[in-house]
This record gives structure tokens, sequence and C-alpha cells, in this order.
């Protein structure tokens, strides 16, 4: 069977979407106030940027905490339990990996700042686990470059790992997907593995499948989270490889994807990625395909995007991590905690 990619040209335009809209408009908002973001200017961000009667390309808990804004509540009460009852479902994971991307080497400070975002539509497990994926952003930018990638990744996970709460469903999972790869068996049998025990069986405390939910929770944060470790495993690092087993793992599988696509196009770069694909790629993105009320009508470059978060991380170098900057070498100077 061959697996296909579909891609923009050069003269054509990327369309934003649910899994890059919001870390878009997170850094937007960064660049125009503080680094770490209020609840008032999460709320005023979401109710300015996006859509309220026509197709929001929003869905469970984000939808959710968009109408709780709409009636005057704030983050984080926007993932309380009482009143989102989809606050361990996967949107958090898809809106703040950013974070850790902007706070490099500094894991603590990225936690920081996505502490609220994250907590805007998710709580428990699926906060977690989302700081999950925030680590090993900013742990792209610490992890020695002399391994080979695919140890690269697996001190990133590692690491990240430590987040997760001991006995939560989140770090059991880490821990069971992390043994399945390593028991050498192929990535099919240890996708089907992850449905029996967590979807039928219901093990390490993941009862998802006896709430009824449409498609069995297919977009709840823990099976996508245990989804995802198989394309991050089992991919070692290939950018087609990952993105072809993330994709046929199912559940809600644009998302893994997307994160793994995003952190391995970063720590590759432009210029590998052009590579991997032997075709150069159109820069340009309409932010306004899902979002609006942003600058150009919403269309802008991937240049003017990194120009921005390293604009961003300057200031972060600078002001929180009592760092320094120096644009003639063109480093960071970053204190160790």
């Amino acid at each position: 069977i061959k697996i296909d990619f579909v891609f923009k040209n050069k003269n054509e335009i990327w369309g934003s979407d649910d899994d890059t809209d919001i870390e878009y408009m997170y850094q937007y908002l960064i660049s125009n106030n503080s680094h770490i973001l209020t609840d008032l200017q999460i709320k005023e961000g979401w109710l300015n940027h996006i859509k309220h009667n026509e197709e929001n390309y929003l869905w469970v808990s984000n939808q959710r905490a968009f109408d709780l804004m709409k009636e005057g509540v704030l983050p984080p009460k926007t993932s309380n339990v009482d009143l989102n009852q989809h606050y361990d479902m996967i949107d958090a994971q898809l809106t703040t990996e950013i974070f850790g991307l902007l706070s490099p080497i500094r894991e603590d400070i990225a936690l920081k700042m996505s502490y609220l975002p994250i907590r805007t539509t998710a709580r428990e497990n699926a906060a977690w686990i989302s700081e999950f994926y925030v680590m090993m952003h900013s742990l792209a930018s610490k992890v020695d470059k002399k391994l080979k990638i695919k140890d690269q990744l697996n001190w990133m996970a590692d690491e990240s790992r430590k987040v997760l709460p001991k006995n939560s469903y989140s770090s059991k999972m880490y821990d069971y997907v992390k043994n399945k790869y390593e028991s050498n068996i192929t990535w099919e049998q240890t996708r089907d593995s992850i449905y029996y025990r967590y979807q039928l069986n219901q093990m390490d405390g993941y009862d998802i499948t006896s709430r009824n939910l449409n498609c069995n929770g297919c977009f709840a944060a823990g099976i996508n989270f245990a989804s995802s470790l198989i394309s991050l495993f089992y991919g070692e690092g290939d950018l087609k490889e990952t993105i072809i087993i993330g994709t046929l793992s199912g559940w809600d599988s644009d998302n893994p994807t997307s994160t793994w696509g995003g952190l391995l196009g970063f720590m590759l770069g432009k210029e590998e990625i052009e590579k991997v694909f032997d075709r150069s790629f159109s820069d340009k993105y309409n932010i306004h395909r899902t979002r609006k009320n942003f600058p150009n009508n919403g269309i802008d470059t991937f240049d003017n995007m990194a120009l921005q978060g390293i604009f961003i991380i300057d200031k972060i170098v600078q002001s929180e991590m009592n760092g320094g900057v120096s644009k003639s070498d063109n480093i960071w100077y970053i204190p160790n905690k």
C-alpha cells in the first residue's frame, strides 16, 4: 500500500485549522501583551478572534469554554468540571505546544506560561498530558544534538514523563506504550493492544467507554495520548514514518500527527523538511480560514511568524530567565535554573 501526501505548491496558501490557529492566536496575544497571559486577555482574545455565529472550527471542550466566555466566565473556570463536561477531552493538547517553543531549555517557565492557557479547556489528566507536550517542545532546545534523533526523542519523552503524576492513567499509559515499543512488537500490535486495554477493558483508571460518548470518546485526551506515543516511539524521528503511523493509528489522528510533525519540523528545520519531501513548500498561511480580526486580512508567512516568535523568546530570556541575547552572534545566554 502506498501512503501519499497532499501538498501546497509555492504559489498556494496554507489554510489554518484547529491544530494551528489557537496557537497562532496565543503567539499574537503574547506579542501584544505580557508573556504570561491573564484570564481577561485569554477571554478577550478568544472572543475577538473566534467566529461567533458561522462555522468556528471548535469542538468539545474548546466550544464549551467559548460558550462560557460569552456568558462572562473567565479561565480557568471555563474548564471547571461542574461547568465543562468536556474537561478531559483532547483540546488543550493541540492548542498549547507553542509555549514550549517560546521557552527554550527552561521547561519550568514553559509550564508557567502555559498553565492558564491549558486550564482554559483542560483539567486533571488532560492538563497533565498537555504539559507533557509543552515540555517536549521546550526540551527540543536542550537535548544533546549529538545523539541520534531517535535517542533525542526518547530522552525528551522520558524527561517529560516526569510531569505526569505517578498514579494517573496518563503516566500508566506512557509506561505501557513505551514497554510495548521496547518489546519489539509491531506498531499495529501496540495500537490494537491499547484499544483492548483502555477502550474495551478500561484499565488503569481510564473509564471513557462507560460514559457512552459519541464515537466512544475518540476525541478524549487519554486514548489520543496513548495513540500519539505509538507514532512518537515507532516513528523514531523519521518525519514521514511518524506522520504515516500517527495517521493510521486512528482516533483523532490528525492531532497527534500535527503535534509530532511540528516538533520534528522544529528540530529538523525547513531545509531538511524540504529535503525529506524533495520539494519546496509554500510559505504563506491564511489564519482567516478559521479565525478572524488579524492584520493583513489574515495572510501571514512562516518567516514572519518565526521572527515574531524569536522576538517573544528574546523578551522571555531577558525578563523571565535573567539571561541575555547577542544579536551579533545570534545566540541566547540562558542561566541554569
